[in-house]
């Protein structure tokens, strides 16, 4: 047996490898596309190798979306293949019975869960960091809509509404302010600062105009004042700040439960987070659900050319996979669904076809 799962696991691997290499290539030349008009412009010279190596640091991120979708690609090639030339037939009277070819490609599975959990949850948030970065030190900075990102924080007697225009490329954020109101809910002061960094325990603002509304006493006043820099002890972070002004899908599993418990603790919605946070959760699982879809394959009978057809199919099965978890995020956050169900609908609904043709075909056949 431990030649059969040598061999099955050196021809699945060698094939998903070749497919998610096709893959990225073709995603990199659509990014590589995409990025040229913006060659030659922006603050500094924007010049051809940093587009290259932009479109290069996003290619982790392809790599953690498209892994499911070669690995069902590559493990259906292979089993279509083996079956087609009879190897399957001969491996099968060699005692690969359908329990162990499922516990053979579940442990292979497992292998490229590993590898796309790893992916997502590591090598994709920082390349995708390092390349917003980069693109913001030749093009400006990172921003969204016309005003920033807003975020929320409450402590002992005031709730603050923080509002941040734009990361500079050097990590520091640009146009913040920062709205403090009282256990009444009435506004006490405004703080605007042109620049504030993130230090220990908090954010020193620098060049701050603060405006006081003293509402207390018989005489209402408005104070204004300038501080060159103002240290404000909060628990907002920068990763906080980075999920609000880019995607959550590119952020780690970590970092958006942080940001989730940070939001519950200050009474704002985190339901689109939280899907996100049970897709990371759960995307890496897909990997067996390819593969257990793909086993059925093996147990077709084949004419001569019927491969290619096959494949076909398997590419048109990842396409909808893919398809339908994004749908299925988007209509849950609408109707307000359980995160968890959410997120993990996708891969049950495929396990369970997966698993009604494997009974089909094998079993009853």
């Amino acid at each position: 047996m431990k030649t059969i799962r040598r061999l099955v696991y050196r021809e699945v691997l060698a094939s998903v490898l070749f497919v998610a290499a096709g893959f990225l290539a073709l995603f990199f030349f659509f990014d590589f596309v995409e990025e040229l008009p913006n060659v030659g412009r922006g603050v500094s010279p924007y010049r051809l190798t940093q587009a290259l190596l932009y479109v290069t640091l996003l290619l982790p991120s392809h790599l953690y979306e498209l892994m499911p979708i070669a690995v069902l690609i590559g493990t259906i090639f292979v089993m279509a293949r083996l079956a087609q030339s009879s190897e399957y037939t001969i491996l099968r009277t060699s005692g690969l019975g359908p329990g162990r070819a499922l516990r053979t490609l579940l442990a292979l599975g497992l292998v490229f869960t590993g590898l796309t959990f790893a992916a997502g949850d590591y090598l994709a948030p920082a390349a995708d960091k390092a390349a917003q970065l980069l693109r913001a030190r030749y093009q400006g900075r990172i921003s969204i809509g016309q005003t920033g990102a807003w975020l929320k924080e409450r402590q002992q007697q005031s709730t603050y509404n923080v509002n941040v225009s734009a990361l500079a490329p050097d990590g520091s954020m640009q146009n913040v302010r920062l709205f403090e109101a009282d256990e009444r809910g009435f506004l006490v002061s405004i703080t605007a600062a042109r620049k504030a960094t993130f230090a220990r325990g908090g954010w020193l603002l620098h060049d701050a105009e603060i405006t006081r509304f003293l509402t207390r006493g018989s005489a209402p006043r408005v104070e204004r004042s300038t501080q060159a820099e103002v240290r404000w002890k909060t628990e907002i972070t920068q990763e906080m700040v980075s999920v609000a002004l880019l995607r959550p899908n590119r952020m780690s599993t970590l970092d958006l439960f942080n940001y989730i418990q940070h939001l519950e603790q200050n009474g704002q919605t985190s339901q689109r987070y939280e899907i996100e946070f049970w897709r990371k959760v759960f995307y890496p699982l897909s990997c067996l659900v390819m593969v257990v879809l793909a086993l059925p394959f093996a147990y077709l009978h084949f004419r001569s050319g019927g491969i290619t057809t096959y494949v076909f199919g398997g590419v048109l099965i990842g396409i909808s996979f893919f398809l339908l978890n994004n749908v299925f995020g988007y209509v849950g956050n609408l109707r307000n669904w359980w995160p968890w169900l959410t997120a993990a609908a996708p891969g049950l609904l495929y396990s369970l076809l997966s698993l009604a043709a494997f009974s089909w075909l094998v079993l009853r056949r």
